[in-house]
């Protein structure tokens, strides 16, 4: 089984997006930067409903932060996981905030945060997917108290799940900084395990490591790449997996 991490970018790159996805052949994926919008985008975005169609799954999960108008429609911002097994259970838990319609970007705080739960069966096994885009600070990656408070909040929340775990996100830190170290003691870091130098893709100026694939000790890992295809500003890290 495979599957796929990725901030899309609100989907900016659409065209070339949509086509690469559709050659992905994974089984699950999790977008961060994702978009509900059901008017003309005139390719400047990408819902996460085409996402999916691309991807070739049909179990969508999408969770909006925020959302406003443009034009007439609503234009939703958050993050989507797609399977092709059912999901068994749902959640969006806030970590900071909570959703805020008729978003103001010049006056409202964007920091608005939460992750995504939903749970398959596969083999009579159970696999936990969760999905976060993490608090963001503008001039570094090393975090901060309320980075540490709501990474905290995950961790905990990861503790109490049965079964298999895998956790994707852009979460807006760098390895070395004690909120991604406080993950690691609980999950396998691949990104790090993997000595990935950056996961920005090169339409930035960025080279940091800042998306991550963790899983779970009981996740047999059979192979972990970072795509460097340019469809974001980031990269596309994948998984190939089995539960043991």
């Amino acid at each position: 089984m495979k599957i796929m991490s990725l901030n899309m970018w609100q989907g900016r790159l659409e065209r070339v997006l949509l086509k690469h996805l559709e050659n992905s052949g994974v089984d699950f994926a999790c977008m961060q930067e994702a978009v509900d919008y059901d008017g003309q985008s005139l390719g400047l975005i990408t819902s996460y409903q085409k996402v999916g169609k691309s991807l070739g799954l049909h179990e969508q999960f999408f969770s909006k932060l925020i959302s406003s108008k443009l034009g007439d429609k609503e234009l939703a911002f958050g993050n989507a996981i797609y399977s092709n097994i059912p999901f068994m259970q749902t959640s969006t838990v806030f970590t900071r905030g909570e959703y805020k319609n008729d978003f103001n970007f010049d006056e409202d705080d964007y920091n608005i945060r939460a992750f995504q739960h939903v749970q398959v069966v596969i083999g009579g096994k159970k696999l936990n997917i969760l999905n976060h885009h993490g608090h963001h600070i503008d001039s570094h990656k090393l975090g901060d108290e309320e980075t540490m408070r709501q990474v905290k909040q995950l961790c905990d929340y990861i503790k109490g799940l049965d079964g298999s775990v895998i956790l994707c996100g852009d979460f807006n830190l760098a390895p070395e900084s004690e909120s991604i170290k406080l993950i690691d003691s609980c999950l396998d870091n691949l990104s790090v395990k993997h000595s990935l130098k950056t996961t920005r893709s090169k339409l930035t100026y960025k080279n940091e490591v800042c998306d991550y694939i963790f899983a779970s000790s009981d996740i047999k890992v059979n192979s972990f790449m970072m795509d460097e295809t340019i469809i974001s500003d980031h990269n596309a890290l994948i998984l190939d997996f089995d539960l043991v």
